[in-house]
């Protein structure tokens, strides 16, 4: 017996996207997050933002201009997703030194240049020239965010690999952002990696064949909506929790000198009467008087 169910995977997939990014965007505002990553807050609101709009508008406007909506939204996504590398990577590595930043940057960009260089094809300039300018804004777009996808992977590399060193360990809130952004990335270049290998390999004969491509199509999104979920859930969880506080210079513990006794200050209290009773052992009211080394 099979059961028919109302909703579909993308539907739910969609409603359990959008759910986390209002959960995730509480979180921010109600742990004072937003202060720490003003850039990663944009970026999940406009997120969120394309999301919905992406529902209700969708098939109720022209196509054209469907089309603009969603490529200027596609381009400052883009460009909010490589402030936030910076963002966290400022803050990741704020105790490194200035040469140590420059030289990780470097690597970064040589990494993210090659990326771009070899992924995917570019147009002739004089075609590139005369496209027109929706088309252009289209393909900056999709750059950026493949080059920012590559910065994600780099960069969350780099704070799992020398993070610590700089005051950005496991439970620091910057490496946990920079995880899930590297899990994110690495999910969606990947899953981009095998559809255009099957894209370019398959050839249907038929149409059950070419709706079984496209079938694969829908699975392979569907695992990286998957997994993009658990990083938000990975982020909901990490920023509602508060690092553990660590000991301050104010409540220093005492040491013992090296030949000495172990020498704590005691709070001042005046003297006792002569007439107290000082027993045998050497202790006055039941409390040991302090002896000195012998």
């Amino acid at each position: 017996m099979h059961f028919q169910f109302p909703f579909t995977a993308l539907s739910v997939l969609w409603t359990l996207t959008f759910a986390a990014h209002l959960v995730l965007l509480v979180v921010l505002m109600g742990r004072d997050r937003v202060r720490q990553f003003p850039w990663f807050t944009v970026n999940i609101t406009l997120v969120a933002l394309r999301l919905l709009t992406s529902r209700l508008l969708f098939g109720r406007l022209p196509q054209v201009t469907m089309a603009e909506v969603f490529i200027i939204m596609a381009a400052a996504g883009a460009f909010v997703s490589l402030m936030v590398v910076v963002e966290v990577a400022r803050r990741a590595f704020r105790g490194a030194r200035r040469v140590s930043w420059l030289i990780g940057a470097l690597v970064l960009m040589a990494a993210g240049a090659a990326v771009l260089r070899f992924w995917g094809q570019w147009p002739a300039w004089a075609t590139f020239k005369s496209a027109p300018p929706l088309n252009v804004a289209q393909l900056l777009a999709q750059k950026a965010m493949l080059l920012a996808d590559v910065e994600n992977i780099g960069l969350g590399l780099l704070v799992i690999l020398f993070g610590r060193r700089s005051g950005a360990g496991f439970k620091s809130k910057a490496q946990q952002v920079a995880i899930g952004l590297m899990t994110a990335s690495l999910s969606q270049l990947g899953i981009q990696a095998i559809w255009e290998r099957i894209a370019a390999t398959a050839q249907p004969h038929s149409q059950q064949e070419y709706e079984h491509v496209i079938g694969l199509r829908d699975k392979l999104f569907n695992t990286n909506n998957a997994v993009y979920i658990a990083v938000l859930i990975w982020w909901i969880v990490c920023l509602w929790i508060d690092p553990p506080k660590e000991v301050t210079e104010e409540e220093p513990v005492p040491e013992a000198v090296s030949g000495s006794v172990l020498r704590i200050p005691m709070p001042v209290e005046r003297p006792a009467p002569v007439e107290d009773v000082v027993a045998e052992d050497g202790s006055v009211h039941g409390r040991e008087l302090p002896r000195g080394p012998e």
